[in-house]
């Protein structure tokens, strides 16, 4: 059997942040380190929204990562880009999100206004905590005139520090229920935003990485790149066990630091002497029995 570590199989990592690289202003511990061992060409995808990639990349410096705005790319840039498709190049739109994304709208060409009254084209929306009710309605009035609707991202929770706060899905959920328009989404899972961070890298044989499984990994699988799964964020191991097909990850790690071990460790199948099945008599719980006192990965979870 090869004993290749998993990164000897890539020509680069595309990246989630929340829950992967860092959750709110906190590193997830040995990321860092593990990227940076691996020496994969990296590029950030991030389904947020509220930040302008200089931000990002001004963050990420700050936790030690070589990079620029140019190795970032946002789901609002991909929601700007999606518009071109649907309205006419200088229209009017009104953008429910952060000023970075106001200033992406303006800088494609389109008049940002704040007013239905204005007549929007589009109703482009992202996360902002600073999003209210009366934004929510001028939203809304636009939409039910006609407006066509796009937001950056579905995810439902933000993970921080402090645990999981509100994200743009569960705002856009509120449009959803004023107006019963159903957005077209930019970012993950849609495969778009792979598929340019891959051609800006120049990869063919990108890995995807990520912590939550409806996004990064569907995102990845239907971008058909290999996806990793990191236990370091919103989904856990039974999520992971029980997940959909389509959302099911190529590898499974407890850590980033899968990249450095051996390919066949991060593969989904039995490890370390231990198999996983669905009880017989409750399908919803997921039995783990077995395990080979003698892997070394017992002695040190964070090499499975």
């Amino acid at each position: 059997m090869s004993h290749e570590n998993l990164a000897g199989r890539y020509d680069a990592a595309l990246l989630d942040l929340d829950g992967t690289i860092y959750e709110g202003a906190r590193a997830v511990p040995g990321a860092l380190e593990a990227l940076t061992e691996a020496g994969l060409p990296m590029l950030f995808v991030t389904n947020n929204a509220s930040r302008a990639p200089e931000t990002v990349a001004d963050q990420l410096r700050g936790l030690g990562y070589d990079c620029g705005a140019e190795d970032v790319i946002t789901s609002a840039q991909a929601a700007i880009e999606m518009a071109a498709d649907v309205i006419p190049e200088g229209s009017k739109v009104l953008v429910l999100g952060a000023d970075s994304f106001k200033d992406l709208a303006r800088g494609a060409g389109y008049e940002v206004v704040d007013s239905a009254d204005d007549e929007p084209a589009a109703v482009f929306q992202g996360h902002n905590p600073n999003t209210n009710w009366a934004m929510m309605s001028e939203a809304a009035l636009s939409i039910s005139r006609g407006a066509k609707y796009l937001a950056s991202n579905l995810d439902t929770t933000l993970p921080t520090e402090r645990g999981l706060l509100v994200g743009n899905g569960s705002m856009v959920a509120a449009i959803v229920s004023a107006t019963g328009v159903t957005p077209r989404s930019a970012g993950k899972p849609l495969p778009p935003m792979f598929h340019r961070g891959a051609a800006r890298l120049g990869a063919e044989r990108p890995v995807v990485i990520g912590d939550r499984l409806n996004t990064d990994i569907a995102g990845g699988n239907a971008a058909e790149y290999d996806t990793l799964m990191t236990v370091t964020g919103i989904s856990g191991h039974h999520e992971t066990l029980t997940a959909i097909p389509s959302e099911r990850p190529s590898l499974i790690g407890a850590t980033m630091n899968a990249l450095n071990s051996p390919a066949e460790h991060a593969e989904p199948r039995p490890q370390a002497g231990f198999t996983a099945a669905r009880d017989d008599e409750d399908p919803s719980i997921i039995v783990v029995s077995g395990g080979d006192a003698d892997d070394p990965r017992l002695a040190d979870p964070a090499q499975a």
